[in-house]
């Protein structure tokens, strides 16, 4: 049986990366599937691992850099209703893997929900979020998941209570290929008092990010609590150009893809960042951004 035998319906051919990632950047995947319901994933997830076939999920693509070559394998995008559904049971808030942390906060916000506010401006999906722990100093979304169902590598769903989860600084143990959804244990509060607070924390969030016309990605973790726009701007990177890619002049931790630019002038861009900031300062940043 062909790879996507049956399947047809939700896979195409040789679908362009640079259009699902936000630097606007890279080259195709061989096949770029979008299931309709989790037996369709698994189904397609089980052909992938007996035919031998490269499979990676996409999220909402702010931290994926893809070179030119592409991906030779099956990208996975959950954006079918089946995966980004929310639902509010008391103090519970159920969410699919494919849903956006932006939607998802504002669910729990209206529904007076508090806790997850705090993550606002940060983008992506709840999968996404889940398996590199998205979060700010003093808060990130572990500390409020109470379980989270994922899919292995063998089309087989897992329900992990928290108590099988271990959080960390942007990284987690939900390893597996796909986090289908989580469940998330927030505490009630006033609606109109967690709107302004989200309201406050979102325009302090955006003053931190590149202009929203620009293709802009956010590059390096934090180390050791500090911010690694400071020591990239302390290092004087701040608006260094490689070709028509640039370091963002507002957060020196983000790169603008002006248009032009290329994954190579990206990559080198990136590598004179690490070089200069490790020479300069004796500290190595770790890549938050991930390069297919």
């Amino acid at each position: 049986m062909g790879l996507v035998s049956g399947l047809e319906h939700i896979v195409r051919f040789e679908e362009p990366l640079s259009q699902h990632t936000w630097l606007r950047l890279g080259g195709t995947a061989s096949y770029f599937a979008e299931p309709t319901t989790p037996e369709e994933l698994s189904t397609l997830v089980r052909r992938c691992r007996e035919q031998d076939t490269p499979v990676r999920l996409l999220g909402h693509g702010s931290n994926v850099l893809v070179r030119d070559e592409g991906f030779q394998g099956v990208v996975v995008h959950l954006g079918a209703p089946a995966f980004c559904e929310i639902r509010v049971e008391k103090n519970m808030l159920s969410v699919g893997g494919g849903t956006s942390l932006t939607h998802t906060i504002s669910s729990a916000v209206r529904e007076g929900l508090a806790g997850l506010e705090t993550l606002v401006g940060i983008p992506g999906s709840v999968g996404a979020a889940l398996h590199g722990n998205s979060g700010r100093q003093h808060a990130d979304i572990g500390q409020y998941t109470h379980a989270a169902v994922t899919m292995t590598r063998t089309g087989e769903i897992i329900r992990r209570k928290r108590e099988d989860l271990q959080f960390a600084y942007r990284q987690s143990s939900l390893n597996e290929l796909v986090i289908l959804g989580a469940e998330f244990q927030l505490e009630s509060e006033d609606p109109v008092v967690l709107t302004k607070r989200m309201q406050e924390l979102w325009i302090v969030a955006k003053s931190k990010q590149p202009a929203g016309d620009q293709v802009a990605g956010r590059i390096f973790r934090n180390p050791h609590g500090i911010l690694a726009a400071d020591l990239i701007d302390q290092a004087g990177l701040k608006g260094t150009s490689v070709g028509a890619a640039q370091v963002s002049e507002r957060n020196a931790n983000y790169v603008v893809a002006h248009p032009g630019a290329t994954v190579d002038d990206v990559l080198t861009l990136i590598g004179q960042m690490r070089t200069k900031v490790a020479s300069e300062l004796d500290i190595e940043l770790e890549t938050d951004i991930e390069v297919w």
